[in-house]
């Protein structure tokens, strides 16, 4: 059996139209993301996070402040920690986007290159979510017990992750409380099936095309 992964993921959003102009202009994402119209109800954090990863710190400043630029509201400024460099925005339809490298100093121009999407996803029990995904095939790529667990990407252009929940919340600058809809369908080749927090996958071939 090929290892599951995940094909796409499709953002709820009042105004795809909108969002797609921020993406666009913010990331230059375009296909990677899919937008679709709807108005569930949601309050506070929804409990995912949605990280791009880079070569380095000119490249997080460029792509930060061209999400800034195009709308969206900065929750944590760019700066240097333990782990690399990064910062935190939320784009205009809710949803939160870090943007970071491991590197702490710059070895070339900044670009616009995006060397990884990352889907954090906040649960309440890493260890039970981590059974959950190997339980439909997901590989497990690096855990650190009971607090962080990155899946193998595969060929697919996101990799799934899962974070304390109220640990993701306080890595973005943000309360953990939140309530109502995610805001966020998975499409990958597990699906469909609903997780023990609630985030909810369906069949790839389903998902709707760029």
């Amino acid at each position: 059996m090929a290892m599951a992964s995940i094909e796409s993921v499709t953002l709820d959003v009042a105004d795809p139209t909108a969002a797609n102009r921020f993406y666009t202009a913010a990331f230059g994402l375009d296909t990677q993301i899919g937008l679709r119209a709807s108005e569930a109800p949601t309050t506070g954090f929804r409990g995912f996070t949605l990280a791009l990863t880079v070569s380095q710190p000119a490249t997080v400043n460029g792509l930060i402040g061209a999400a800034l630029d195009a709308g969206a509201t900065p929750l944590k400024p760019a700066a240097k920690s333990l782990w690399g460099y990064g910062g935190v925005v939320q784009a205009p339809d809710g949803t939160i986007w870090k943007v970071a490298t491991s590197a702490k100093k710059d070895t070339g121009p900044a670009t616009r290159q995006i060397d990884e999407i990352v889907l954090l996803l906040g649960v309440a029990d890493v260890a039970a979510s981590k059974r959950f995904y190997v339980e439909r095939g997901l590989a497990v790529a690096r855990s650190f017990g009971r607090m962080y667990v990155e899946f193998a990407a595969g060929s697919s252009p996101v990799k799934l992750a899962l974070y304390r929940r109220r640990a993701l919340a306080k890595d973005v600058g943000v309360a953990p409380d939140g309530t109502g809809s995610h805001r966020l369908m998975i499409g990958g080749d597990a699906g469909p099936f609903t997780d023990p927090d609630g985030f909810a996958w369906e069949a790839a071939s389903l998902a709707p095309t760029p």
